[in-house]
């Protein structure tokens, strides 16, 4: 293990062995670490939970006794809980610290809680994905799901933590996630007003103005309810200051210090700090060097060209995917010394599929491919390999191919394949980042950054990328591996909890 990771991992077994060793956590989220599947059988078969914000925060139990409260959002969830009768459940081996337990909503209540208002209204809301003067159109469906599915889902998740705080002395502590839990502080310091609190929201946050697209009561419940808690985590200086902003500008009665960045309201004091998320290198090492990674590499090795562009995201209008390959047509149709020696190889995760909103965009993805394949393809070549699929290690194993990882989403918290590509690459691979991903606080300097809308400044980047000297980008991905390095996963944690310690 590198010296830095080391570092952090000590530190923070340091911190929760002394200063923490007395409490525990309830960390609070919509997906849990594990996911229950029925099968045909009957028998029910544990997995691990899908997406970043679980693979971020799996590793706390590694340092503290955990409880994770989660939705129950499969069949097999609710089968499992049916089956438990209400108990508890174990981690899986290796996991013995932590405990999960499910909130089981009506399906009904459900749907209105994440189909209607988690997504997509405040997802694309805090995405900049509406189109404003068309979308969106707050109806009286709309009122019903935020009454009568988002409102009664928090009320849930808070009694579930108020319920397991009241259990033991001292109290835990609490660490609320992401934009589906936006009310649940503010029910829980109803009941408990001393319980320490923090909340981290994953994805970007926006400006008062587009806020105020939404009704008054549903921005002052959120901006409320998010002041209740002790600590509010975001992603980058950016939306720390876009919070503060908010506060200052939509609750009467809030003050604002943006030096100390801190929130006063109702006699409640609120630190609003920025927590850059990463990744766990030495796990990510790890599995890049293991048999499965390399079998799909051997797969991929042949499908590369002279020279090779990857992409990886889910299947979502953020990411920027049309735009990118529309990039890459100008850059063949300005450079056709490339054509036959360059591959694109997109790697694109479904999500959403039962989005109208998703199911056009991927359509459209899929049709401009093969517009390009059609364009520039002959009998022995064509441009773009499309891999439409949920398969993890092929992405990573085509991330130690690439010499050029384009990352150029319209918006994002952070994007954690911006931080995945460079620690496992292996070909001195160019970063291409967008200028308003949350990554690019961090990387930018290292990366050629390109305006996700320019495509004229990605065509440029991409032929920059593809010809730059052997020493400038050997330079570049050394920096990069070593600031992912430097900031990984435990030091993120180690930041989340040092700072919620200070509070004790």
């Amino acid at each position: 293990m590198a010296p830095s990771l080391k570092s952090n991992a000590s530190r923070l077994k340091e911190l929760c062995s002394q200063r923490l060793s007395s409490r525990w956590l309830i960390l609070v989220s919509n997906r849990g670490p594990i996911e229950y599947h029925l099968a045909e059988s009957g028998e029910l078969e544990a997995c691990r939970g899908s997406g970043g914000m679980v693979t971020a925060l799996n590793s706390i139990s590694d340092y503290l006794e955990l409880e994770w409260i989660a939705n129950a959002m499969r069949e097999g969830d609710r089968e499992a809980v049916r089956r438990a009768q209400g108990r508890r459940f174990r981690g899986p081996e290796g996991h013995e610290n932590l405990y999960l337990q499910f909130i089981v909503s009506p399906r009904s209540v459900y749907h209105k809680f994440y189909n209607i208002i988690c997504n997509p209204l405040l997802w694309f809301l805090q995405h900049y994905m509406w189109n404003s003067p068309r979308t969106p159109n707050i109806d009286r469906i709309t009122y019903d799901a935020w009454e009568n599915g988002y409102v009664l889902v928090n009320q849930a998740f808070a009694r579930a933590v108020i319920t397991a705080a009241k259990r033991d002395e001292p109290p835990p502590l609490v660490m609320l996630n992401d934009y589906h839990l936006y009310l649940t502080a503010g029910f829980i310091r109803e009941e408990m007003p001393d319980l320490l609190i923090q909340h981290f929201i994953h994805i970007p946050w926006p400006a008062p103005s587009y806020w105020r697209l939404l009704p008054n009561f549903m921005w002052q419940a959120i901006m409320r309810s998010l002041c209740a808690a002790d600590i509010v985590g975001l992603q980058t200086l950016r939306d720390v200051g876009n919070f503060l902003f908010c506060c200052e500008t939509l609750i009467d009665g809030a003050e604002v210090d943006y030096h100390e960045q801190v929130v006063a309201l109702s006699g409640h004091t609120t630190k609003v700090k920025a927590y850059p998320v990463s990744v766990d290198v030495a796990a990510l090492k790890k599995l890049a060097s293991s048999a499965a990674v390399k079998e799909y590499e051997a797969k991929l090795k042949p499908l590369c060209g002279e020279k090779t562009i990857i992409r990886v995201d889910r299947a979502e209008p953020s990411k920027n995917i049309l735009r990118g390959f529309r990039a890459f047509d100008m850059f063949l149709e300005r450079y056709p010394e490339f054509l036959g020696k360059v591959k694109f190889m997109a790697f694109i995760v479904p999500t959403r599929t039962h989005l109208k909103q998703y199911q056009r965009y991927t359509q459209d993805v899929a049709q401009q491919i093969e517009a390009i394949n059609t364009k520039y393809g002959t009998e022995d070549w064509h441009p773009i390999d499309y891999f439409y699929e949920n398969n993890y290690p092929q992405a990573i194993a085509s991330m130690r191919l690439y010499d050029v990882l384009l990352v150029n989403a319209v918006i994002d918290g952070m994007n954690l394949v911006a931080k995945e590509g460079p620690t496992v690459n292996e070909r001195d691979g160019v970063l291409i980042l967008s200028e308003t991903v949350g990554a690019c606080e961090q990387l930018g300097e290292n990366a050629l950054t390109v305006a996700p809308a320019d495509l004229e400044g990605t065509t440029r980047a991409l032929h920059t990328a593809l010809t730059m000297p052997a020493e400038e980008r050997k330079r570049r991905a050394r920096a990069l591996k070593e600031s992912i390095e430097k900031e990984d996963i435990t030091a993120w944690l180690l930041h989340l909890l040092e700072d919620i310690a200070s509070l004790i």
